[in-house]
This record gives structure tokens, C-alpha cells and sequence, in this order.
């Protein structure tokens, strides 16, 4: 027995061995769990990426080495011109009348929680949820029928597309549209046409009854204050006369150049009576379609002046070359100022309350608020919101290809609209690849600094 047992001193324990995982090592273990998604993101993304780049720079049978030509072309080509401009378009106003839809929608439907903030304060409007969920509503409808929607929405006709019955109906509020476009003198008439209206063959004189017979507009489309015509009696003094729909229906019925009794008045036609070239007097036709002009007119000729024939408006073509690609963005922006309204109300909901009382107390309005506290505590999350929606736009396609016909849509071209065209239409894969790999280098910088600031938002 050794002197360290006799002095009691206990044995150390041997050392445990390390217990070995059931699966292996940890490494092994994250490989197996991170190998489905690396085939996946190599077969899906790193392949297609690899494959565009090497078809860039090959000819259209991919057989031979065009070098550059295929990215020169996208400098050069009248349609990828057209489409990059649009594309620029997109990318200055969609994204920011989104997030500026968005923050108004946030802030209109976000209130104060404390119990003794005033009413007015931020302005929440009632129902602000259910308001929310109708903003939001769109995200849920796919991009193929919100384009099917909204190429209904900007029809051209009136009794179809409901932009254009808007317009029209505000139009015809303060202008109200002729009732007569077809109108036009019938055979034997006293009347020829002159700049879009008509006139008397012959001056006419005081004490003579005038008839102005026309034909041409559907009884349907005759006024509502229309009545029976009536023949114009004779004043000494003055020059009476009669406008009507010389029309009755019946073969043979009826007598040429007067009032027959089924035959309706141009109720509201505009008579002027010109002498050397000025126009002397006017009036306007009563519901039976009898007028009176003064003695002045003794001598002159009447003019039936083109506003009594003007085409009804149709409204604005919106999908026409002018206006198509802000009427496309239009529709974009239905559906994403919702998405930009949930995450700007998210960053609304964390700023602090105290700094928002502190400014009012300070004696700043709400605007001086909004400006002022609201908007600059909110900037991390505009900024996101604005980064995303322009990756978004860098894409965008569905709405492109649907909304616009065919005979605007070189004009709403955008760079995937182009590319599908280059590609599938027009038998290009190497210039279609060129745009491929163009638009991933203008996405990449601008995802890039949405993920620095997203982690720079975490670590705070």
C-alpha cells in the first residue's frame, strides 16, 4: 500500500469517454439535412443561371459563338429599347405610388391605443379593418385575373368598361353630348352641309314659316323632351320655323317637307341666323320642335351648327399607345398597395407613441407629425417595402401580356415580356438569354441591398 492510499486519499475517476451521435458526426447530419435543398437550388437556380450566361453568347441555332452580338442587340433593337424604357417607368412610379398608397392606407387605418388620444388624432377611419381586408384583397387574385379584370375595367365602350363609364358619366355632367350625331338633311331638303353642320340653300325672311327637315336618328335616340312636331305659325315680325325627324315609318306614308303627326320635334337643336359670315341671332328649338329668331335675322341664312351633331364621347382610350403602360400600372398597383399597407402598418405599430404626444404637446399639428415623427422613424421600413416592390417590377410580366391588345402592346413591351418574345416567338434563345442574364444583374444589386438592410434591422 502506497502513502497517498494510506493517507485516504481517493483514486481520480478515469476521464468519460465522448459519446458518439447515433448518426454520425453533426457535420454529416447537416449535410444530410441540407442535400435536398441544394439539388433543388442547384437544378432550379445555379443551373439555369449557368446555362443562361453560356447561351448568351451563342448564336440562334446555339451551335456557334456570336460573342457580344446578342448583348449589343439589347442597345440596339427598337422593341428591347421600347421595353427598357418602360421598364424604367415601372420601376420610378409603381413602386413608389404603392408605398405611397400603402403608408396613407396605414396611417388612416391605424389610431392611437391610448384611451385619452383625441379622435382626430392620425385620422383612423371606421372599419379600419374590414377596410384593410378589401385593400388587401387583390394579393389573393392571381396576376392572370387581375389582368382579365382590368382589361374589362379600361374598355374602350361605355356600357362595358367601368373606367370609361366613369369618365364618360363625369363628361357628360358638365358637357352634355348631342343628340342628333347621325342627323343629316334628307332628299329635296333646304339644307346643305357646310363644316360639319348645315345651312338654308336660301336667306330667309319674316313672316315665312322655315322648315329644317332632317332624318337619320333612331327613334330610340331621339331626346326624352321630345314631343309631337308642330308646324311654326307665321309672325309679321319675326322668323318662326320648324326642326323635325321628317321620318314616318311605312312605304309611301308620310309628305315630304312637312309635319307629319307621328313625327317628333328636335327638341334642344340649335339654330343660328348668319349674315356675312356673323351670326346675327340664335334660339333653340322648343320639345315640338318650333323656333323663333328675332327680326334681326330678316335676310340671313340659318345655320344648323355642327355642335348639334357632334359624336357622343366615348372617353379616353386607355389601353391605346399613350396611356397603356400607366394603365397597366395602374392595375399593379391595385394589388400591391395592400401588401405595402400590412408591412408599413407593422412598422406603424412598433413606433413610440410617447414621441408622437411629445410633438403634439410640443404644439405640432398632424401633418407637422406625420412629416415630421411618422415618416422618418418609418423609413427602415419604406425603404424595404420600396426595394422590394422595384425587384418586383423587374419581373413583371402577366399583366403585361394580358391587359394591353395587340395593337398596344408593343408599346407596354417590358424587358419578360421581351424576353418571352425573343425566346418562344421570334426563335431567339440567345438574345432571350442576353435579357435573362441583363435583368439578373439589374435585380441582384437592388436584392443585395435589401438583404444588408433586413439584417441590419435584425441586429437592431
Amino acid at each position: 500500500m502506497t502513502s497517498a492510499t494510506a493517507a485516504g486519499v481517493p483514486k481520480r475517476a478515469p476521464a468519460p469517454r465522448p459519446r458518439k451521435s447515433v448518426t454520425g458526426t453533426r457535420r454529416t447530419v447537416v449535410a444530410l439535412f441540407l442535400l435536398p435543398a441544394l439539388v433543388l437550388l442547384g437544378a432550379l437556380v445555379v443551373y439555369p443561371i449557368g446555362y443562361s450566361v453560356v447561351r448568351s453568347f451563342q448564336n440562334a441555332s446555339g451551335d456557334g459563338f456570336a460573342g457580344a452580338a446578342n448583348y449589343k442587340a439589347l442597345f440596339t433593337d427598337d422593341g428591347i429599347r421600347t421595353a427598357l424604357k418602360n421598364n424604367i417607368i415601372w420601376v420610378v412610379f409603381a413602386p413608389t405610388v404603392s408605398t405611397a398608397l400603402g403608408l396613407v392606407f396605414a396611417v388612416l387605418t391605424t389610431g392611437d391605443p391610448p384611451a385619452r388620444a383625441k379622435p382626430r388624432a392620425w385620422g383612423k377611419v371606421r372599419w379600419g379593418t374590414a377596410f384593410k381586408l378589401v385593400v388587401f384583397m387583390p394579393m389573393a387574385i392571381s396576376m392572370l385575373a387581375a389582368g382579365i379584370i382590368f382589361r374589362l375595367v379600361y374598355d374602350q365602350d361605355p356600357g362595358k368598361g367601368v373606367a370609361n363609364a366613369v369618365w364618360v358619366g363625369v363628361h357628360d355632367t358638365f358637357a352634355e353630348s348631342s343628340a342628333f350625331p347621325k342627323a343629316h338633311p334628307g332628299r329635296d331638303s333646304p339644307l346643305k352641309p357646310e363644316q360639319g353642320g348645315f345651312v338654308t340653300t336660301q336667306a330667309v325672311h319674316t313672316g315665312q314659316p322655315v322648315a329644317l327637315p332632317l332624318v337619320g336618328v333612331a327613334p330610340d335616340r331621339m331626346p326624352k323632351t321630345a314631343r309631337r312636331a308642330a308646324t311654326a305659325n307665321p309672325d309679321p315680325g319675326k322668323i318662326t320655323g320648324t326642326a323635325w325627324q321628317a321620318f314616318t315609318r311605312g312605304r309611301g306614308v308620310g309628305r315630304p317637307g312637312a309635319v307629319d303627326p307621328s313625327e317628333l320635334g328636335y327638341s334642344g337643336m340649335r339654330i343660328e341666323a348668319v349674315k356675312g359670315g356673323k351670326v346675327v341671332a340664335s334660339a333653340k328649338a322648343a320639345a315640338d320642335g318650333t323656333f323663333t329668331l328675332p327680326a334681326a335675322a330678316d335676310g340671313a341664312v340659318l345655320r344648323l351648327p355642327a355642335s348639334n351633331f357632334r359624336e357622343p364621347y366615348n372617353g379616353v382610350d386607355w389601353l391605346g399607345p399613350t396611356l397603356v403602360t400607366p394603365a397597366v400600372i395602374g392595375a399593379y398597383v391595385w394589388m400591391w398597395a395592400g401588401f405595402a399597407m400590412v408591412l408599413i402598418a407593422a412598422g406603424l405599430a412598433a413606433v413610440p407613441r410617447e414621441l408622437l404626444e411629445a410633438a403634439r404637446v410640443d404644439g405640432a399639428n398632424e401633418w407637422q407629425v406625420f412629416r415630421r415623427v411618422t415618416v422618418p422613424m418609418l423609413a427602415p421600413v419604406l425603404a424595404v417595402v420600396t426595394v422590394t416592390l422595384m425587384i418586383n417590377v423587374l419581373k413583371v410580366f402577366d399583366l403585361v401580356f394580358i391587359i394591353p391588345p395587340g395593337s398596344s402592346q408593343d408599346d407596354a413591351n417590358v424587358l419578360a415580356l421581351e424576353l418571352y418574345r425573343k425566346g418562344f416567338s421570334e426563335d431567339q434563345p440567345g438574345i432571350a438569354s442576353a435579357i435573362a442574364v441583363f435583368l439578373l444583374v439589374l435585380v441582384v444589386p437592388v436584392m443585395l441591398f435589401n438583404i444588408r438592410r433586413l439584417r441590419r434591422e435584425v441586429r437592431r
